[in-house]
């Protein structure tokens, strides 16, 4: 099968377009970078010809009240160029929990969502956890030069590597029409989360709990854990620190 992964070229596209290729399907890569631009939809049309499958990996610049208006933006423009390429099936990356977070961005993924389940093609939403990788950016948020201020928002942590393999698992198959959620194998509040990440960079700073700092503050209760049904991915927080 021939696949467009738009945003082709980030931490989770790239690998997903060499887990496709490695597969034998053909994926190209497409992203500003190669001429793509889904806001405005120049060479939209032309990376999606012929093609069977879009996968659509492309993100907001801002998470802030912006957001909303480059989903909706891209949305249109790649579900319109979708259904004039005759596409089969169109998949989208979001976050577990994504509509239960009162949040701009959460807003703008929820958005998201909706626009691909009320259009005319086939579709698959992956709902991941927090990436590992993203850990020290949170961390990062409420940090001063001794403090971590961190509230015990529960996470389950997932490796990049295992949502671009899990991606390029559902692109490859059959339409959901629906959500899968992944997310790692262990749950940690976020306050524990940081001192174990802290520790393991030999970092000496202290965390704090904080139940009323950063944007995970706002989120209830667990609604960024997997439920029933949810995929569970195979690494460990603790080897991918190693």
């Amino acid at each position: 099968m021939k696949f467009a992964v738009i945003g082709g070229t980030g931490l989770i596209g790239s690998k997903v377009v060499q887990l496709l290729n490695e597969a034998g399907h053909e994926a190209v890569p497409h992203a500003l970078s190669t001429g793509v631009d889904v806001l405005t939809g120049q060479g939209v049309d032309a990376a999606l010809a012929g093609a069977d499958v879009v996968v659509n990996l492309t993100n907001s610049p801002t998470f802030d009240e912006a957001s909303p208006a480059f989903f909706q933006t891209s949305m249109d423009n790649l579900l319109a160029a979708a259904g004039r390429a005759g596409t089969g099936h169109f998949v989208i990356l979001s976050i577990i929990g994504v509509d239960q977070v009162p949040t701009d961005y959460y807003r703008a993924k929820t958005l998201q969502e909706d626009l691909l389940k009320a259009g005319p093609i086939p579709y698959s939403i992956v709902r991941a956890a927090q990436f590992m990788e993203f850990v020290d950016a949170v961390l990062s948020w409420t940090a001063d030069d001794e403090t971590v201020r961190l509230p015990r928002t529960p996470l389950q942590p997932v490796a990049a590597a295992d949502v671009a393999a899990t991606v390029a698992d559902v692109a490859a198959g059959t339409p959901l029409n629906g959500v899968l959620d992944l997310a790692g194998p262990e749950v940690y509040p976020l306050d524990e989360l940081g001192r174990i990440t802290l520790a393991a960079r030999g970092d000496s700073r202290t965390v704090t709990t904080d139940d009323a700092a950063g944007m995970f503050a706002v989120v209830p209760g667990d609604v960024l854990t997997a439920k029933d049904g949810a995929r569970i991915a195979p690494t460990h927080y603790a080897d991918w620190l190693k």
